[in-house]
């Protein structure tokens, strides 16, 4: 990579507007791959389901406790 070149012929140093023009380039379709995939709703609804679970039991044993 020697001496890359800005849109005018200029010296750009630290070769930023091809490092710009490959991100340009590159697309939605390359970002997205990078990011992590969306988490399956079964591992959240079975936390919901034991979180329900979980207060019928501490409501049926309070409610026998004060029966």
């Amino acid at each position: 990579m020697a001496n890359p070149q800005g849109p005018q012929g200029n010296h750009d140093p630290a070769g930023s507007t091809q490092m710009f023009r490959a991100f340009v380039d590159e697309g939605p379709q390359g970002r997205q791959t990078r990011q992590q995939p969306a988490a399956p709703a079964g591992p959240r609804i079975g936390l919901i389901v034991g979180i329900v679970v979980v207060v019928a039991v501490v409501a049926a044993v309070a409610w026998l406790a004060m029966k």
